[in-house]
């Protein structure tokens, strides 16, 4: 009988595992700052990483990605080459700093190679975005930058997505192939840099659903990176060990939030 607790225990444990390693990964593009003022340093760096933002971690691999840049006035510019490999606990992730060249609103990406979860049998493909306001342009935030930048999805989003306060109510809509994605699954994460601890596991991740249009709103309450992720149903599936394999897109983007003082 005890051999069997025993087992039963280990089974249990083991499956705790599985479900924590496939709870929200999150593809995150951070800059220095979401606001550059006339006053403020004209270059900021941007952090690029694939974790999962509320527990601070674990880092996972990420190697260099199949694209990065920045979409302003129109036009994409391709900052690939321009990405430094650094080691977050000893895993790859990402960095490069960009200079601010005019006022305007720079919406930066990022789009991962297909990341392997065995955990959960699939790939996993996060496309992300950050918006960056320079000089108090105040315009070109809500601009879809899929089919220029070659990414599968996108979230644009429907309020401006900086200088937002914690409280404030943030809206989004799901795009995949440049049509909108009805019902849409979107999990929102804080990126707690392992400094805060859920009341349960379920509150790691908050999970909205979007409505018939692909919209959805969430309101953030706490200061800080909040990350937003459509998940969707890749449309091809990816060869690994000889089997067709299942592919997950997400449409990612990060909008932070201010203390109101």
């Amino acid at each position: 009988m005890s051999q069997l607790r025993t087992v039963t225990a280990f089974l249990c444990f083991a499956v705790l595992v599985l479900v924590s390693t496939a709870q929200a990964h999150f593809a995150m593009i951070i800059p220095s700052s979401d606001n550059v003022g006339a006053k403020d340093k004209k270059e900021i760096l941007l952090d690029v990483r694939f974790t999962h933002p509320f527990e601070g971690g674990p880092a996972m691999e990420m190697v260099k990605p199949e694209k990065f840049g920045v979409f302003a006035e129109g036009k994409v510019t391709d900052l690939l080459a321009s990405l430094k490999e650094k080691k977050i606990e000893g895993k790859t992730a990402w960095e490069t700093a960009f200079k601010i060249g005019k006022p305007g609103d720079y919406i930066f990406y990022v789009l991962p190679k297909p990341y392997w979860e065995p955990a959960e049998d699939k790939f996993i493909i996060h496309a992300a975005k950050v918006v960056v306001d320079a000089l108090g342009a105040e315009e070109g935030w809500d601009a879809s930058i899929a089919q220029a930048a070659g990414l599968p999805c996108e979230i644009i989003p429907l309020s401006r997505p900086y200088s937002l306060y914690a409280g404030n109510v943030f809206t989004g809509q799901v795009f995949l192939g440049g049509k909108p994605v009805p019902n849409a699954q979107v999990e929102v994460e804080w990126w707690g840099k392992g400094k805060t601890k859920a009341p349960t596991d379920s509150h790691v991740t908050q999970v909205i659903k979007a409505d018939a249009n692909g919209v959805f709103s969430f309101a953030m309450p706490k200061p800080g990176w909040w990350g937003f992720a459509a998940l969707m149903d890749g449309p091809d599936k990816i060869e690994h060990e000889g089997k067709p394999r299942d592919v997950e897109i997400g449409a990612v983007i990060w909008v932070h939030a201010y203390p109101m003082k």
